[in-house]
């Protein structure tokens, strides 16, 4: 692809959280055959910065929701954060690639924060679908009220498909999981990243074409894997929203990070 003539941001996974002992059909939809089908679940946000500029993509969950879910935190995101010198109060951009409970909690802990989300995931978070249990399940009211609050706190930025918010980061709306989830592509120093967030949440979700369950439409969902490879310099250019083994395959952020942060921004150390 043709290398855009901008400065690069810097790229960071933060794991908080994980979810060990899953079973091949909590992660792939149907009868698999897989190796990796019983992966555990790790559970990240992510940081895009170059310079001044900082964007925190998500905002995980805390350990109330922990605990009714049945997830171990590991970490509570604002620590996470401030190991990479961020204050989660002072952040000003947040992007929430979707609205369910471990992307979208925590809001009120970003005081300064304009939040970046499609239309589609806001109309569809609080509207006629949410009146089916099974299609509410992974949001958590509360967090689905405090984002209205800041919609009428004027706190709330929407999008209605692909936007550049600066040169050298954009959003994409690809849906599948949910109806408005996006895709966050990232101009690093090795080239177009695509933080993939739940659009596959391991990397075989991606490598063999088989959803992951907790879906609003299986064909969104599978043609938003083949979007993210387009956006994507490579297929080691995207960065799945749950895969633990982003942790093995990158290098830390440095040695106080280790085992927490990762650098996606340059070439993984493992295949």
């Amino acid at each position: 692809m043709h290398a855009p003539d901008i400065e690069p941001f810097e790229l960071l996974a933060i794991q908080y959280a994980r979810h060990t002992g899953r079973r091949p059909h909590e992660n792939y939809m149907g009868h698999v055959d897989l190796h990796d089908a019983a992966s555990d679940l790790a559970y990240y946000v992510w940081v895009a910065r170059r310079g001044g500029e900082t964007y925190v993509i998500d905002t995980g969950f805390d350990e109330a929701a922990a605990v009714k879910r049945g997830r171990e935190l590991m970490m509570p995101v604002h620590e996470g954060l401030a190991r990479v010198s961020i204050d989660v109060a002072a952040v000003e951009d947040v992007i929430l690639t979707h609205l369910h409970y471990d992307h979208a909690g925590t809001l009120e802990q970003f005081a300064s924060a304009r939040f970046h989300i499609q239309d589609a995931e806001s109309a569809y978070a609080t509207g006629r679908f949410m009146s089916h249990a099974a299609m509410r399940a992974p949001y958590d009211v509360e967090d689905v009220v405090t984002f209205v609050r800041n919609v009428y706190g004027g706190r709330v930025v929407f999008h209605q498909g692909d936007a550049e918010l600066v040169p050298g980061l954009s959003l994409h709306l690809v849906g599948g999981h949910t109806a408005g989830l996006q895709v966050v592509r990232v101009w690093t120093r090795r080239g177009w990243v695509v933080v993939a967030s739940d659009a596959s949440h391991l990397y075989g979700n991606m490598q063999h074409g088989v959803p992951f369950p907790i879906v609003h439409n299986v064909g969104e969902m599978l043609e938003g894997h083949r979007r993210v490879l387009a956006l994507a310099d490579s297929a080691d250019h995207v960065i799945p929203g749950h895969d633990p083994l982003v942790m093995e395959r990158y290098p830390a952020y440095s040695a106080h990070c280790d085992g927490w942060v990762v650098r996606l921004d340059v070439d993984p150390v493992h295949a």
